[in-house]
Order: C-alpha cells, then sequence, then structure tokens
C-alpha cells in the first residue's frame, strides 16, 4: 500500500492509532530539534500532552517494537529510525521560504546573466546546515557545505563521520551514475532509498535551462528539517530554474 504526497516520491503508508502517531509525530519533531534521544517526559512535560507519562512510555515500547525508534545508548530517550522518518515525510506539508531569504536567492541566480549557481549552492548550504550539491547540464558537479555538515553533533561520532566522508570523496561518481533516474519533481531519499549510504537523507530535483538537464540536492544526515529543506529545494527549482 503507498499513499502519495504530491511534494514527494511515494513511501509506504504505515498504520498506527491517533495517540501513537501524536507520540511518533512528537518524537520525530523534538528530535529533528534538539539532536538528542527524546524521553517520554520530555514529551509530556514540554508539549503538554494530555497522556500520563506511563502511558507514553507504554505507546513507545510498541512503536519501539514495531521499529519506529530505537534506544540509543543506556538513557531512557528514543530517537526515530529510517522508518519513522519515512512515515513522517509522507505526512509532510511544505513550507513557504522567507520572503528576505527569496530576495537573497534571487539575487544569487541573476536574471540577466550568466546564472551563479554556485553563489546560490553557497547560500543554499547556509540556509540549511547542509551540503549542497549541483551538477550542471555539463554534468560537471559542484558541492559546497560540507565542512558545516560533518560538524553536526551525529556526525562526530567516528564511524558516521568517516562515512560521510566517503560519500563526498564519491559524489561525482554518485551523481553522475544517478542523474538519469533524478525526476522534475523535487524527492527525498531517506536512506536505503537513496544512492548515498542508509545515514543519509538527500532532497534532490532535475531542472532544465535552455532545453539542457542539470540537478542539484541537499545532502545531510537522516536527522534534519524536511519541511523547511523541501521548501528550500522547491522554491530554487520553481522559480529560478526555469529559464
Amino acid at each position: 500500500m503507498t499513499a502519495k504526497n504530491d511534494n514527494i516520491l511515494l513511501f509506504e503508508t504505515y498504520y498506527m492509532d491517533e495517540r501513537q502517531e501524536l507520540i511518533l509525530e512528537t518524537i520525530v519533531k523534538e528530535h529533528v530539534a534538539s539532536g538528542a534521544p527524546v524521553s517520554s517526559s520530555i514529551l509530556v512535560d514540554k508539549y503538554n500532552l494530555a497522556i500520563s507519562s506511563a502511558t507514553v512510555r507504554n505507546e513507545m515500547a510498541v512503536l519501539e517494537e514495531q521499529g519506529y525508534i530505537i534506544q540509543p545508548h543506556t538513557s531512557a530517550g528514543r530517537i526515530p529510525t529510517e522508518k519513522a522518518y519515512k512515515w513522517f515525510i509522507s505526512r509532510l506539508k511544505t513550507e513557504d521560504v522567507l520572503s528576505k531569504e527569496a530576495r537573497t536567492l534571487e539575487d544569487a541566480w541573476g536574471y540577466n546573466e550568466e546564472p551563479d549557481f554556485k553563489k546560490l549552492a553557497k547560500l543554499m548550504a547556509e540556509m540549511s546546515g547542509l551540503a549542497v550539491f549541483w551538477a550542471t547540464p555539463a554534468q560537471n558537479v559542484y558541492y559546497t557545505g560540507v565542512g558545516k555538515l560533518l560538524s553536526r553533533p551525529e556526525l562526530i561520532q567516528t564511524q558516521m563521520l568517516s562515512d560521510f566522508s566517503e560519500v563526498i570523496d564519491n559524489l561525482d561518481e554518485i551523481i553522475n551514475e544517478y542523474f538519469d533516474a533524478i525526476q522534475s519533481t523535487p524527492a527525498i531519499l531517506v536512506g536505503s532509498d537513496g544512492p548515498f549510504g542508509s545515514f543519509c537523507s538527500a532532497i534532490v530535483v532535475k531542472y532544465s535551462v535552455d532545453g539542457h538537464d542539470g540537478v542539484f540536492g541537499l545532502l545531510g544526515p537522516l536527522r534534519l528539517d524536511y519541511a523547511k529543506n523541501l521548501a528550500l529545494v522547491k522554491f530554487v527549482k520553481d522559480n529560478l530554474c526555469q529559464k
């Protein structure tokens, strides 16, 4: 069974009751915001859920059994899994790019001269905190924002840092190999759905300038602000890459 969100590719739909949905959605939002494991007490106290801590703990145990959350270490907190992020994205509503950010992006792209995609990519990296890759119609791959990406807390782990560094080192080959499969509608590729690795998420899209195709996208860990960054990619694609 699949469900379609107009902004993204199809994802498998997962069914649970309303209380479990509320708890899982709140866990994802809190973890994306804080980067820390989420405990039942945080959910009840910070979000004023009309549910007791004991009930939340019971429901979290069910969600963990179903593979939506995991306990990363001996703390009481849980973090979302790839399965949880896919569920969350299937319900996603795209945010709007702020007018100030929109003007900054428009100025970087340039309408009366050759598009400055490198400047635009740098601004997108600053706004998202993620790495940005851009393959021009000639399929020359440019990327930026790697330093900031690799400084994220979850990448401090030696193995994760090593894995991401390897992806960056091979980004040209990955993009060139995946180029033809990228669609003109922005797609969120979570973990094993993408070509970058099970520890990565990416938002990618194909665009056309003067009849020639290029692609660009954002690359980061599973924990990222999907609504904000999908909006950023959609804005650039719909409003700037239309020459």
